[in-house]
């Protein structure tokens, strides 16, 4: 079933390739989206997919790269979009 997920992550997430680290494991598990950096130094993601998909990406995000210490996790359901990939919003 394929659901969309908006996901908020605080902590030291900028800078630490998480953006990156991000759209690479979005390919891999074949979601779609986007990832950007937000102006209270947080990341926002939007993310598309197969649930199963979903559940490892968001398994990832909970961590991030090796350099990220991520101390706030927010996910919530949202509304498809159908997005036609994942990219890095700048």
């Amino acid at each position: 079933m394929l659901k969309h997920l908006n996901i908020k992550i605080s902590g030291r997430v900028q800078g630490v390739f998480f953006r990156a680290e991000t759209k690479n494991q979005a390919r891999d598990l074949d979601l779609t989206g986007f990832v950007r950096n937000e102006p209270d130094d947080s990341v926002y993601i939007e993310a598309e997919g197969e649930e199963e998909n979903l559940n490892q990406f968001v398994d990832f995000c909970r961590s991030g790269p090796d350099h990220a210490e991520v101390s706030d996790f927010d996910v919530r359901e949202g509304e498809m979009k159908n997005f036609s990939e994942f990219k890095i919003e700048y």
